[in-house]
């Protein structure tokens, strides 16, 4: 049997679909936030000029994210509150399909074994509040194409995918909050 982890709730979907100003709304109301380990691999390796970046090595990129993501799981693994991760370890799988990595047999294999709620959070893409920055070098096309390899990435995994609309950040958090709560008192694990 299939054991998923009851409290890891995933927040996933392309770029730019406001994650990030959703996951600060949660832990100013006091929930436990996993950041993307996407951006800081960008960020240390932009700040030692290394290569694990999506622009110059998306293989190296895709296996430091998968490690960060690991140590994330592991750091929080036996917490019994919610903890809301900014993408996960099926996000890696999924960036390795993007971008065409030939070998994704061991990001398949991670996101097997280490599994968290199997409802995940998914934002849809939202070109009005799209935004490019230093770590965000994609258009909206590819994070359109993102959202739709994320969606497909996470179905085939067995986990059930969650849509929340395009509303203000207050109403996505009140809307998350309630169903990850529910989720967790009615044992839909």
């Amino acid at each position: 049997m299939i054991k998923y982890n009851p409290f890891f709730f995933i927040l996933t979907g392309g770029p730019g679909s406001g994650k990030t100003s959703l996951l600060e709304e949660l832990k100013e109301r006091g929930y436990t936030i996993v950041h993307e380990t996407g951006r800081t691999v960008i960020q240390q390796q932009v700040a030692i000029n290394g290569d694990a970046l999506p622009w110059k090595d998306t293989r190296l990129f895709a296996q430091q994210m998968l490690a960060s993501d690991i140590s994330n799981y592991l750091l929080h693994d036996g917490a019994t509150s919610i903890i809301i991760f900014d993408r996960g370890i099926p996000d890696v799988l999924g960036y390795a399909s993007l971008s065409e990595i030939d070998q994704v047999v061991p990001y398949r294999k991670q996101a097997s074994q280490f599994l968290y709620n199997k409802y995940v959070f998914i934002l849809p893409p939202w070109e009005t509040i799209y935004v490019n920055d230093n770590e965000r070098k994609q258009d909206f096309t590819v994070a359109t194409k993102t959202h739709k390899v994320m969606y497909e990435t996470y179905k085939k995994l067995g986990y059930h995918l969650i849509d929340l609309p395009k509303v203000s950040v207050s109403k996505r958090a009140d809307i998350l909050i309630k169903i990850a709560e529910s989720i967790i008192k009615t044992k839909g694990l």
